[in-house]
């Protein structure tokens, strides 16, 4: 089986995703799709309720939220690339 080689923005040089980058890439989808859940799941009949008699969203609604930003944060830090850097 042969290999394609990517070439990018003209050059004719392959282009190379460091690891750092692509984990950075899986943690900032994947914290999108839990801020998406938890925002569908505070529209819930449970969450409706909840917020009717406590004042606040369930708790699994806010674990998906809090995660969900905390990932997106961690997966662009990974993405800007300010751990892969050398200091000079």
């Amino acid at each position: 089986m042969r290999h394609r080689t990517v070439r990018g923005h003209g050059t004719g040089y392959p282009v190379h995703m460091s690891t750092t980058r692509i984990f950075g890439v899986i943690f900032l989808i994947a914290g999108a799709v839990l801020i998406i859940i938890g925002v569908t799941a505070s529209r819930s009949l449970a969450d409706n309720l909840s917020t009717f008699f406590r004042g606040h969203l369930t708790q699994n609604t806010l674990w998906y939220i809090f995660g969900g930003i905390a990932s997106a944060v961690v997966g662009l830090i990974l993405m800007t690339g300010v751990f892969g850097r050398s200091r000079s």
